[in-house]
């Protein structure tokens, strides 16, 4: 199961369990169609839609496919932090030393919803928070992912490639699908492995990826 569908899960799973969004989200897709009198998407129309961005974005930074990303250092490092912390022996540091060969766990889903940077409701599915610009200190502490502030997709030459075709591929299927179909949630509660990929399951005890839903034609 590969990131995009991970992505795509997860948004159907939100969808379900907030009707309200998903019938904001059906109406600006019908709104956009409604518009253009055609039923095929396009790369402009689809970036234009704002609300079918938020929804991607919102679930992207609180709910990454991937939520931890292992590095080693090729060389000795300092790593320096946004802010002081304190050693077991009581000393407050702003650096630490990061020799050559080090492994490095570096946490994206930790970035992606600091309180300081993103507000007291950081751990909230919001996507309105996108309608608005950016909290001033997110800005200002100049995040190094290459998307909207966060390290979803990492940042410099290791980052994902193909970006921007896997959120093209996400608004084209939401598109499609939510104009035609209403998305419920089951009896069955659904759990995520975050083994790797962010996958889901009916069963804490099986890896199998599956995540049932109700759907109906949409009025």
């Amino acid at each position: 199961m590969d990131t995009t569908s991970s992505a795509l899960c997860r948004i159907f799973w939100l969808l379900a369990a907030h009707q309200d969004v998903q019938d904001k989200l059906r109406a600006e897709i019908r709104e956009v169609k409604k518009e253009s009198n055609t039923e095929e998407p396009d790369y402009d129309r689809l970036s234009s839609m704002p609300y079918l961005d938020a929804v991607c974005r919102e679930t992207l930074r609180l709910y990454a496919p991937i939520s931890m990303l292992a590095r080693e250092a090729r060389q000795d490092a300092v790593l320096p932090l946004s802010r002081p912390i304190q050693t077991t022996d009581g000393r407050k540091i702003q650096e630490i030393h990061v020799p050559k060969n080090t492994k490095v766990f570096a946490s994206l889903l930790g970035s992606n919803t600091t309180p300081e940077l993103w507000g007291s409701d950081s751990y909230e599915w919001k996507p309105e928070r996108w309608l608005a610009p950016p909290p001033e200190k997110l800005v200002e502490a100049h995040i190094p992912g290459i998307y909207s502030h966060l390290m979803t997709f990492i940042g410099g030459s290791r980052s994902c490639i193909g970006f921007k075709f896997s959120q093209m591929e996400m608004k084209v299927i939401l598109y499609v699908l939510l104009d035609q179909f209403n998305f419920y949630p089951t009896k069955q509660e659904i759990f995520w492995n975050s083994i790797g990929i962010s996958t889901p399951s009916v069963d804490r005890t099986q890896l199998r990826p599956e995540m049932p839903l109700l759907i109906a034609r949409a009025d």
